[in-house]
């Protein structure tokens, strides 16, 4: 089902040679010109009811070249609970693929999906295709995609919102699939998750159920690619909890490892987390 291509080993020691070299969006693209990339590969996820056709761009420094095993742990957790999407507004961020935000509007039966990524031309074309691929036609009026750099003003977001009844629409749910490995952007993404997700409805509501549907919710997904950084992963959570997230885990989910000879402890290589953010009651 996933592709599993080898992140090659230099690409492991640029990544781990100091704790200052992250993987930020501002120091990614200053490189030097890259040869033609090799043409786009397909993986299939096969939902209940249709089986999802998944184009991914043949190279991208961003890792837009694999469905990540979290993706694919998002997707079966929507389909398991659909009121996290149903009627409501999705914002997925770092889509790649777009797998969880295809799901959101044909299984979910989202409201609106607003589908992002980087900016680059090749990764919102990418989402184009799978959109055009995979969503029905009667439903393709649901989705919207954007370019869009976390931590970077929303408007453009909402703005795709503003033809529903609700004069100031903002987001139910939230997704982040495999992307909190990216050390340098925990606030960026917080920050982004902060002012688009909707307040909460009712700050009486006191339920411990993380799948109450009055709760606008963040979905937060990943793996611990590089097992010795596992705490800077983690850290995501931390600050997450400072800044007003109850953090509640959800999900534990073993798969084969996307990239079977890099270093570190194979069984932490091969599991998804998946954890539910929601705002603290005041």
């Amino acid at each position: 089902m996933v592709n599993t291509h080898t992140l090659s080993q230099h690409q492991n020691n640029q990544i781990d040679e100091e704790e200052d070299v992250e993987l930020g969006l501002d120091s990614v693209f200053l490189e030097a010109p890259r040869p033609p990339s090799p043409q786009a590969t397909f993986s299939t996820y096969q939902a209940a009811h249709k089986s999802f056709r998944i184009q991914l761009v043949g190279s991208h420094p961003l890792w837009g070249h694999h469905l990540w095993n979290s993706a694919i742990s998002v997707a079966s957790y929507l389909e398991r609970h659909k009121s996290l999407c149903h009627n409501k507004n999705v914002l997925e961020l770092g889509a790649g693929g777009a797998l969880p935000g295809l799901i959101a509007v044909e299984s979910g039966l989202a409201r609106k999906v607003v589908i992002t990524d980087y900016p680059d031309p090749d990764l919102i074309r990418n989402i184009e295709f799978n959109v055009q691929e995979n969503v029905d036609d009667s439903r393709k009026d649901k989705v919207a995609i954007q370019g869009y750099i976390w931590g970077q003003p929303i408007h453009p977001l909402l703005e795709v919102l503003q033809d529903q009844d609700e004069p100031a629409s903002k987001f139910d749910l939230i997704i982040l699939s495999d992307l909190i490995f990216n050390h340098s952007q925990h606030d960026a993404l917080l920050k982004t998750c902060n002012i688009a997700l909707k307040p909460s409805q009712s700050q009486g509501d006191c339920s411990d159920s993380p799948h109450s549907s009055f709760k606008p919710s963040i979905l937060v997904f990943y793996t611990h690619h590089r097992p010795h950084l596992a705490h800077r992963d983690m850290e995501f959570f931390d600050k997450a909890r400072e800044a007003g997230w109850d953090c509640v885990k959800i999900v534990t989910q073993k798969f084969t490892p996307m990239f079977p000879e890099d270093p570190g402890e194979e069984e932490v290589r091969a599991t998804v987390h998946g954890w539910m953010l929601n705002r603290k009651h005041s």
